[in-house]
């Protein structure tokens, strides 16, 4: 089961490299914990995921590459092929010489349909190149022109065309001080978007990120290459496959394997009986968690602390909403990794102060001509409001 990753604008462009590197570099990292046999198995099932046929003995990377500009998709494709270790197909990016700024209904509304057939293209050839297609991983940021207003319209085409296959956005969460004066609005817009096209969210925060840098890692000089590394490292030990019991490396069908929706129990059924005291919003209620452990001692650590009926929705037993991966493989050079992919309140208060702020904006109707002029009218920015005010609603009440 393969996946084609489309990697949009800068942002996207540049974190897709680091993850392929890093894909690339832990599969061919030889692991004293697993055997030559296992070692080889891992390698091969990351090939079929990640790569596809080899050019003078070098794979190539399942992904497509857009930009409205040249210089970004220039540098990825060069740096992919000097790493000597894989590298883009030669017909795998689409650029033009035309910049949409931090525009988001410039992205949306105009390099959208104006390009749509070309980028279907390029990603339809890439789709022909998998024996089986899982989906596709579109990694986008959140609050950019290109990134965020053509990532929502490619990712609304792939629902359309590939109704069938997963879409897993993974986006940037801007940092909280702020890169663009229009970025809330920038962020309401994709949010709602992906919302209603998109089968899951993957959100990384750019100050959380920025925050492991600082405080972990002792970086004294953070910069975006940093931090899309550790982004890559997280991304890479999530998705590179696990050991099953039958003696053979494996993915899921969904990637992730976990629940991403809000399904309320049925009206009239009772709430399950919770065991555990203290629900106060000491910690975010989930939906499901899945946990993802790699290298030494796996199989003693212990997990019951994720098993607790108060970190779940009333509505939720733990044996449903808590999975576990385990693997003596480990990922890249650490001796041990362990990953946790959450669907919780995690994101209620970035989100709800994101619309805030740009509800507020929007009440002095700043910087709206600058959307309603490329198409996008202030209804649109309404139903946005509105469909996000009812996901935090949502969330808060689990």
């Amino acid at each position: 089961m393969s996946i084609v990753t489309v990697q949009l604008g800068q942002c996207g462009n540049q974190i897709g490299f680091e993850v392929f590197d890093a894909l690339f570099i832990d599969s061919h990292c030889p692991q004293r914990l697993s055997s030559k046999r296992e070692n080889e198995a891992y390698q091969a099932s990351c090939k079929e995921r990640f790569f596809s046929e080899e050019e003078n003995g070098v794979p190539i990377a399942r992904a497509v590459l857009v930009d409205m500009e040249p210089k970004v998709i220039n540098q990825t494709l060069s740096k992919a092929a000097q790493s000597g270790r894989w590298k883009y197909g030669q017909h795998s990016s689409f650029c033009q010489k035309q910049g949409s700024g931090n525009n988001w209904a410039y992205g949306y509304s105009v390099h959208g349909p104006r390009h749509e057939e070309s980028i279907r293209n390029l990603i339809q050839k890439e789709v022909e190149k998998c024996d089986s297609l899982s989906g596709f991983f579109i990694i986008m940021s959140m609050a950019g022109g290109t990134g965020s207003g053509l990532g929502a319209f490619v990712t609304q085409n792939l629902q359309d065309q590939y109704s069938n296959s997963l879409k897993m956005n993974q986006i940037i969460w801007p940092y909280g001080t702020g890169e663009v004066i229009v970025q809330n609005y920038n962020s309401i817009l994709t949010l709602s978007h992906l919302y209603r096209s998109s089968d899951a969210l993957l959100v990384h925060e750019n100050d959380a990120v920025h925050k492991i840098c600082a405080k972990l890692m002792n970086i004294k000089q953070i910069s975006f290459s940093d931090i899309n590394q550790v982004l890559a490292h997280q991304l890479g030990s999530v998705f590179q496959p696990t050991y099953s019991a039958e003696g053979s490396f494996h993915y899921r069908r969904n990637p992730l394997g976990i629940d991403w929706q809000i399904r309320p129990p049925l009206p009239g059924l009772p709430s399950l009986s919770k065991m555990s005291l203290n629900k106060e919003l000491h910690f975010n209620t989930s939906i499901a968690n899945l946990l993802i452990l790699r290298g030494k001692d796996v199989h003693s650590a212990d997990l019951e602390g994720f098993k607790d009926p108060a970190l779940y929705t009333s509505w939720l037993e733990p044996v449903n909403a808590f999975n576990v991966w385990r693997t003596q493989r480990a990922f890249s050079k650490y001796e041990k990794s362990a990953a946790l992919v959450s669907n919780s309140q995690f994101l209620v208060k970035p989100l709800d102060m994101i619309v805030g702020k740009a509800w507020n904006m929007f009440a002095s109707k700043a910087y709206v001509h600058q959307y309603t002029k490329f198409g996008i009218e202030e209804e649109d920015f309404l139903d946005s409001f509105a469909l996000l005010e009812q996901v935090v609603a949502s969330y808060c009440t689990l």
